[in-house]
């Protein structure tokens, strides 16, 4: 695989990596700032503006995949049309958005939650700056989607990390220093996101050298409309299908057992930081491409994935039940583990099918992908409810696993390419995996687990490096950087 690609995931993986452990770091200090109760109501409000998230309507894949594409071909004219028509009307849905969320949270707080009325009124303070949230986080996507356009991944994940850091430090500071309030650490907050936007702007304009402001242009923003569409289809499919499992587990078998599935699922969903740090790289490098190289690049992505991938999936597996019975005790280990070892596998499969939807979704066929999301939509829907009826907790999983699994066979399907090979190199990672799923529930100790999960990972590297040409050259220039006597 390229080398520039290569460095480009790392840089993204760390970039994914560092913003999470300062939102981790940072949760403790919150919640004994604002009490329990306070932070609950702002968890609350935070999960309603992501859902506005909604109102991006795609641009800023759809900015990214033109930017992309214009930048190949030398166009500056066209990745100032693109950059400008998206941020208006990204800007204008933002707006939009800002005066529904206005309201929409007096509704929210004050009919479908149980809180004080103190905090109704704190709430109620903070409406103004919630409403201005919606559109800097509109405009910031398009930002993030010019930079990543142009691969200059070091710049935006810069930003990024300055912008958490801003994120999290920034109310902390506004509760210490005026009031422990809701709409102090709200304003802190949004502040925190202007300073943000305002820097990723200046990175965008930086990066495309634009000079000047311009209006939107009525066929960029069409195309733009027609491409990010379909990418709204597919998010909104996914986000229905991604919480489908818990809303059902929560109506069919009571909240402990949602309890149950989502205390590993959330540990092993954080696995999914390899295959995004890989897909966010690629994007804009496939949607710059022929047709042909694309094909290439996303079979050798998919040979690298295996490799990266299934080592860290397989020491998840293992050390998944050893791990909960540490964080969260015996009683929830016991239902929780053996469910998590099987979405572990959902994970891996994810991954693969991510490589071959962006491939589709970079050359121009956005629709192809989205409809795969339709179609399974109501399928997974039933699955669900009878793997849940019949099998309980295994029966959710396996349907997620399911699902993942005809996402990577349909979009593999729909890519058009070679399909042999890549499923002749994934097979053997796969058979991996599920003969870690026994192990893992044969290793009564931590230290037998650690052990076991060494073993299985060292045997998976070796299988990769001794059926791929590609992951054995790179191993090799690995391995006279670290020894470059070896290179004498």
């Amino acid at each position: 695989m390229d080398k520039g690609i290569l460095r480009n995931v790392a840089i993204n993986f760390f970039g994914l990596v560092l913003p999470t452990f300062v939102s981790l770091v940072t949760v403790p200090s919150y919640i004994h700032l604002l009490g329990v109760e306070r932070y609950g109501v702002i968890a609350l409000v935070w999960t309603l503006i992501g859902y506005f998230s909604v109102l991006d309507l795609g641009m800023s894949m759809a900015a990214q995949n033109h930017i992309s594409k214009a930048r190949a071909s030398n166009d500056a004219d066209e990745c100032a049309d693109v950059f400008w028509s998206a941020f208006w009307v990204n800007l204008g849905t933002g707006v939009i958005g800002g005066l529904l969320i206005y309201f929409g949270t007096f509704l929210y707080t004050a009919y479908f939650t149980h809180v004080s009325p103190e905090l109704l009124h704190e709430v109620y303070m903070a409406l103004p700056w919630l409403a201005v949230a919606i559109p800097i986080a509109n405009v910031s996507w398009v930002f993030a989607g010019a930079i990543n356009g142009a691969e200059r991944f070091g710049i935006y994940n810069t930003n990024q990390t300055i912008g958490t850091f801003l994120f999290q430090l920034l109310p902390l500071a506004a509760g210490w220093l005026i009031a422990p309030n809701l709409q102090n650490v709200i304003a802190g907050a949004v502040v925190a996101r202007l300073a943000a936007a305002i820097l990723l702007g200046r990175s965008a304009l930086r990066v495309l050298d634009i000079h000047g402001m311009r209006p939107p242009r009525v066929g960029t923003s069409k195309a733009l409309f027609t491409f990010g569409g379909w990418m709204l289809v597919a998010s909104v499919t996914g986000m229905v299908a991604d919480s489908l499992d818990r809303v059902l587990l929560g109506t069919s078998l009571g909240a402990r057992f949602v309890t149950y599935y989502t205390v590993p699922q959330n540990l092993v969903t954080r696995l999914n930081i390899v295959p995004n740090a890989l897909v966010r790289t690629l994007f804009p490098r496939l949607s710059a491409v022929r047709r042909e190289r694309a094909d290439e690049l996303a079979r050798q992505s998919l040979e690298f994935l295996n490799a990266a991938f299934t080592p860290v999936a397989l020491v998840a597996t293992i050390a998944l039940e050893p791990f909960l019975r540490l964080w969260v005790g015996n009683a929830i280990a016991d239902e929780a583990a053996p469910v998590g070892r099987i979405l572990v596998i959902g994970v891996w499969l994810v991954g693969q099918a991510s490589v071959t939807r962006i491939l589709i979704q970079s050359q121009n066929n956005p629709a192809a992908a989205a409809r795969v999301g339709l179609v399974e939509l109501p399928v997974f829907a039933v699955l669900l409810w009878f793997g849940i009826r019949h099998f309980g907790l295994t029966g959710a999983a396996l349907a997620v696993v399911a699902r993942a699994l005809f996402d990577y066979v349909a979009l593999l399907w729909l890519t058009r390419i070679q399909m042999r090979p890549i499923v002749l190199d994934m097979l053997p990672h796969l058979v991996f995996l599920a003969a870690s799923l026994y192990l893992a529930s044969l290793v009564p100790t931590p230290a037998m687990a650690a052990v076991a999960g060494v073993l299985m990972a060292s045997a998976n590297v070796g299988w990769s490096v001794s059926t791929t040409p590609a992951l054995r050259e790179l191993a090799r220039s690995l391995l006279l950087r670290l020894n470059p006597r070896r290179s004498a």
